[in-house]
């Protein structure tokens, strides 16, 4: 049976509080992907800034929308025709990229 840590807590005082979050790359990525879906804006919160996030606002801007990042928030706006090809040497650099068919 291989080590495992275990973390203890001991004491009789009650939890309180708030602990923020970081958001969910899979997520987010998969949430950019849907606004493919409904023309005009959608905007996603609670965004990591990361690459890939980076990587699938400029897939979404090749594809004709206007994309804006403000600290943790990313904002669509999809036109109601979209375009239908991304640069390959873009979409190969996120799998996560595989999304925007659908839609």
């Amino acid at each position: 049976m291989a080590d495992v840590d275990l973390i203890r807590v001991e004491g009789g005082a009650r939890l309180a509080g708030e602990v923020a979050v970081v958001g969910a790359k899979n997520s987010a990525l998969k949430l950019m992907a849907a606004a493919l879906l409904a023309p005009g804006r959608s905007v996603v919160t609670n965004v990591p800034r990361i690459t890939d996030i980076a990587i699938m606002a400029e897939v979404l801007r090749r594809l004709g929308c206007d994309v804006s990042m403000t600290g943790d928030t990313v904002e669509i706006e999809v036109p109601e025709t979209c375009g239908t090809e991304a640069d390959y040497d873009l979409v190969r650099r996120l799998r996560a990229s595989i999304c925007v068919l659908g839609p």
